[in-house]
């Protein structure tokens, strides 16, 4: 239960850290001139965590009957 519980606390972490470091990139990017791209495309995951919850709903429903 303990490595399960490490392991989802490190995903947490290393995704709330991705966040967080292209957040404060981007706000920092606005302020300038030399402007960086962000570490992680945050509109494909948006979009691929879209499409699986939505094809998750789909199969429980058809699970579920």
């Amino acid at each position: 239960m303990r490595v399960l519980i490490g392991i989802l606390l490190g995903i947490i972490l290393t995704v709330g850290g991705a966040y967080l470091y292209d957040s404060h990139n981007a706000a920092t990017a606005a302020n300038s001139v030399n402007v960086e791209r962000p570490m992680v495309n945050w509109d494909v995951v948006g979009n691929n965590w879209n499409r699986l919850t939505e094809r998750a709903r789909a199969e429980w429903v058809r699970l579920a009957g």
